[in-house]
């Protein structure tokens, strides 16, 4: 119903799309607020995108859901494959030593587990603990995980990429950033192998998810705030209050995906840097109580 609605930033006049549902959108650009209730800032619509009718009970339509906007025909199954990558990296034995990226790993694994049900052979962990070489996370070894993750994937798979370590960015000469950088993951081998940028994992997970798959990836590292270039972004404060933001690139190179769902969260905004925290917990308590511990941006769109 809203997926192509336009509203010009009611500052800057900077055209802007609508995720399904908002009923505010934020320009990157100059950090204005537009409300999509003043009717002076919406293009016009083809009929097909017309508002509702009022209801003839003199009640409004309730809002429709951000997520009510799947292509039509029939839902795809609710049981489908369940996999998932987990990077979590210490960087031992080097200045850039962090304590509790392992510790987050094996929690996140805990969780998707015991919670979720997901099958324990359908999920790659790649921290310095394990004893193959494939599941060390370097730089190789991180992007051919990327790759297994959304391999094959069809309608009804869930799919999970957890990534604890340190976050970078650097400057960005392809105009497409509104900030101006790229954000990236650091994998173990980065001072040599370089980084992992954030075009390459929208690329790989992203753009290539078909209609029915959902991923949901947590980031916990420095400067993660759009580290999968997701088209839209939604800041929420913590009374729960949230404002949408347009993030899709000026050149129109499209960064969704190829019709399913992808929902971001981060540890933190992309101008921002994430820090080790130690908390006194017995390891059963801490595997269930840090599942629950991240400051969340929220990106979704399909």
């Amino acid at each position: 119903m809203y997926s192509n609605m336009l509203v010009n930033c009611s500052n800057c006049h900077t055209p802007l799309q609508l995720p399904p549902g908002a009923e505010s959108i934020r320009c990157a650009l100059c950090q204005a607020v537009t409300l999509i209730a003043d009717p002076r800032s919406l293009h016009s619509l083809p009929s097909s995108h017309a508002l509702p009718p009022p209801s003839p009970h003199g009640h409004a339509p309730p809002p429709p859901s951000p997520y009510n906007h799947a292509p039509p025909g029939p839902p795809p199954s609710v049981h489908g494959r369940k996999k998932a990558v987990i990077c979590g990296i210490s960087y031992k034995y080097s200045r850039h030593e962090l304590k509790g990226c392992i510790n987050d790993a094996k929690c996140m694994r805990y969780l998707l587990i015991n919670k979720f049900k997901f099958p324990d052979e359908s999920i790659v962990m790649l921290t310095e603990e394990e004893t193959n070489p494939a599941n060390i996370p370097n730089k190789y070894n991180i992007r051919m995980a990327l790759h297994w993750l959304v391999q094959g994937c069809q309608p009804g798979d869930s799919l999970v990429l957890h990534y604890s370590g340190h976050g970078s960015r650097q400057r960005a000469y392809h105009g497409d950033e509104v900030d101006g950088y790229d954000e990236t993951l650091c994998p173990l081998d980065f001072e040599t192998q370089g980084m992992i940028v954030d075009d390459e994992i929208n690329a790989t997970i992203v753009r290539p998810l078909p209609h029915g798959v959902k991923l949901h990836a947590i980031i916990d590292s420095c400067h993660s705030g759009t580290v999968l270039d997701l088209p839209f972004l939604c800041r929420m404060d913590r009374g729960g209050k949230y404002v949408w933001e347009d993030h899709r690139p000026r050149s129109g190179i499209w960064k969704g995906t190829s019709g399913g769902e992808v929902i971001s969260i981060s540890g933190c905004d992309d101008d921002q840097t994430s820090a080790d925290t130690s908390v006194s917990l017995t390891r059963k308590k801490k595997c269930l109580k840090f599942s629950n511990v991240y400051s969340f941006n929220f990106h979704t769109y399909d």
